[in-house]
């Protein structure tokens, strides 16, 4: 009984730690471990107030070359080089998977839905659901089978040269597109980033990392690493269940918000805005929890469970609840995103990795590179196809900078530290290395990229696109332009929803235009220009302001 405890406590040590060490026959101090910890979370903590105050400095001085992505990632490296030479213990500075996706992830994932700018994401949703579905498609199969095909060869070792599904997994993981570096700078209002640009790229990343992280779950369930002898004509079906949940995760978002949604409007929690906050929260929370415990898309339920939530339930909050929420969600956003990059950044040192093929991390940057080709330009190609406004079309330049933006993030490199089979350590460290890469050198080229390729705007337009001063000064032109809204089947739609649903749900009404803060709701952000910036579309803003104008007059 005796070897048997010491047993288990040496094969504990050795799992907890780099190299091997002499077990102790007896369990640790608690009160040296809570100690241990308190220096951990205070260490922790300093490093992301300095991460926090980096980010100001880049913003403040517009330090275009260093996203603050980057910058917190480099920080994490530092910090972990210097933990991995000091400490034995590394638990808690390891990246752990768990912990991101049911701590870190759902706010960011939230907040991305709720204060989304639904007018620019709706209007541009057949693109964006091309990039983000089809092109995640494209992307992995072409990235899995140029990764099976050096494996087949034998040019690298570490992956299974029988099992094509093995690469596919890879390939689905790291399609996960997170341009959080890039965004972070096209957001920036002085650089006056196209529009239309800015929303294609945002799109499609909260669309992409859900579809990424449904396709991993569906590829994982056929991959059996005893079993090579897979059958290709499983893939068919494999697709199948990953359009159903799909499907299903945003069914489960959109009920449960139209839940929550209902239960504000006719309730008095407003009289109550501490819970009213605390019940939104929840119901975010719980939206996520039950995508993945019956095993759908978390994220994808979250994302549309919080445009759920903004177009309907932020009407039904106290002025107090509606600031508040907003302003809670956005600065969670903030530190688990800052979290998340410290934390990557963290694991080059503190990763338990042994393997590190460096051949294989430049080829699948090559691979990765080639199938975002493949995945923007032919549908770029088509998206235009649909687009009868020449102002509207996605123009080549633009194709460009929506390939160049395609970093990879934490959600990849999570998903890699979830892999199966027995060369995960080649995926996870060559994960990695690109999600490195992509934040630091292409999200720091970022600037420099919009400036060459001419996507930046010739005039100020705020975060969400609209020109106020031209809504102050030409109200006549933006209500013949909002009443335009109401052709085909967007017309359609828009009655219905105003007429039974903001009845049932809450919501904004024709009537309520008066009020500052509906200046945010789609209903009335206006499409002034929102495309490139061509001669073409300048003349119709320019025909717009006049006739605004006469209309006044």
């Amino acid at each position: 009984m005796t070897d048997e405890i010491i047993n288990n406590a040496t094969n504990y040590t050795t799992n907890a730690t780099f190299a091997p060490s002499i077990a102790p026959t007896i369990p640790e101090d608690p009160e040296e471990v809570h100690e241990s910890d308190a220096y951990t979370a205070l260490i922790l903590n300093i490093t992301l107030i300095i991460c926090v105050l980096l980010a100001y400095y880049v913003k403040a001085n517009k330090v275009y070359c260093l996203p603050e992505s980057a910058a917190a990632m480099l920080v994490g490296v530092v910090l972990g080089g210097m933990a991995r030479l000091v400490l034995k213990d590394l638990t808690l500075w390891q990246f752990s998977p768990e912990f991101f996706f049911f701590v870190l992830l759902p706010p960011i994932i939230f907040e991305a839905g709720y204060s989304l700018k639904r007018k620019h994401f709706f209007e541009n949703i057949w693109a964006i659901t091309l990039y983000a579905m089809f092109g995640t498609l494209i992307s992995c199969f072409i990235v899995g089978y140029l990764t099976f095909l050096v494996g087949k060869t034998g040019l690298i070792r570490d992956i299974d040269p029988d099992n094509p599904m093995e690469a596919l997994l890879f390939g689905a993981l790291i399609s996960a597109v997170d341009p959080v570096a890039t965004l972070s700078i096209m957001g920036s209002p002085e650089l006056q980033c196209d529009q239309l640009l800015y929303s294609l790229v945002f799109g499609e990343s909260v669309l992409n990392d859900a579809i990424a992280i449904v396709l991993f779950k569906t590829f994982r369930k056929y991959y059996d690493p005893e079993a090579p002898d897979f059958s290709q004509s499983e893939i068919p079906k494999a697709l199948f269940e990953f359009v159903a949940m799909t499907v299903l995760s945003i069914l489960v978002g959109v009920v449960l918000g139209l839940v929550a949604s209902f239960i504000y409007k006719h309730s008095s929690l407003s009289d109550f805005p501490k819970l009213e906050t605390s019940l939104l929260f929840l119901f975010c929370y719980l939206c996520y929890a039950t995508a993945e415990a019956i095993e759908l898309s978390g994220i994808m339920a979250l994302f549309f469970n919080g445009i759920v939530l903004s177009h309907y339930n932020s009407y039904n909050l106290s002025r107090e609840a509606h600031v508040t929420s907003e302003q809670i969600f956005a600065t969670l956003a903030t530190v688990t995103e800052t979290m998340v990059f410290l934390y990557m950044g963290m694991g080059v040192f503190t990763g338990r990795f042994q393997k590190f093929d460096v051949l294989f991390t430049i080829l699948a940057i090559i691979f990765c590179g080639i199938g975002r080709a493949f995945n923007i330009f032919p549908l770029s190609w088509i998206a235009n196809l649909c687009r009868r406004r020449r102002q509207n079309r996605i123009p080549f330049k633009m194709q460009f900078v929506l390939w160049f933006a395609g970093l990879r993030g934490a959600i990849a490199f999570a998903l890699s530290e979830n892999m199966p089979g027995p060369n995960r350590e080649t995926y996870a460290t060559a994960t990695l290395s690109i999600c490195i890469f992509t934040t630091v050198v292409c999200g720091g080229f970022t600037e420099k990229i919009l400036s060459r390729m001419g996507m930046k705007q010739g005039e100020v337009v705020y975060d969400d696109g609209i020109d106020y001063g031209r809504l102050l000064t030409a109200p006549i032109a933006a209500k013949r332009v909002s009443n335009s809204v109401y052709e085909g089947s967007k017309g359609i739609w828009k009655r219905f929803d105003d007429v039974y649903l903001k009845e049932l749900f809450g919501g904004a009404h024709p009537g309520d235009n008066d009020d500052e803060d509906d200046l945010g709701d789609y209903e009335l952000k206006l499409n002034l220009g929102h495309g490139s910036a061509s001669d073409a579309d300048s003349d119709s803003e320019e025909e717009f302001i006049n006739g605004g104008e006469n209309g006044q007059k």
